[in-house]
């Protein structure tokens, strides 16, 4: 089974967030985003247990960050 998850950067919290429609529950967050990604491969199983879903998966992140760039 496939989990689309999706990170986000937060400027003005200046963290990156982890969530996803697929996995109930999952909200992390982290100031780095190699830090992210390990949490969230932590979590995720754990998750999936506990909301009875596939134990056997795979993960596609999604990341966004945004920055505002002046001339």
């Amino acid at each position: 089974m496939k989990y689309i998850i999706d990170l986000l950067w937060d400027n003005d919290a200046q963290v990156w967030i982890a969530t996803s429609e697929d996995i109930p529950g999952l909200v992390l967050e982290s100031g780095s985003f190699d830090a992210l990604l390990e949490r969230v491969k932590y979590a995720v199983p754990e998750l999936l247990e506990l909301n009875g879903l596939a134990k056997a998966a795979s993960i596609i992140c999604h990341a966004e960050k945004q920055e505002r760039l002046y001339a």
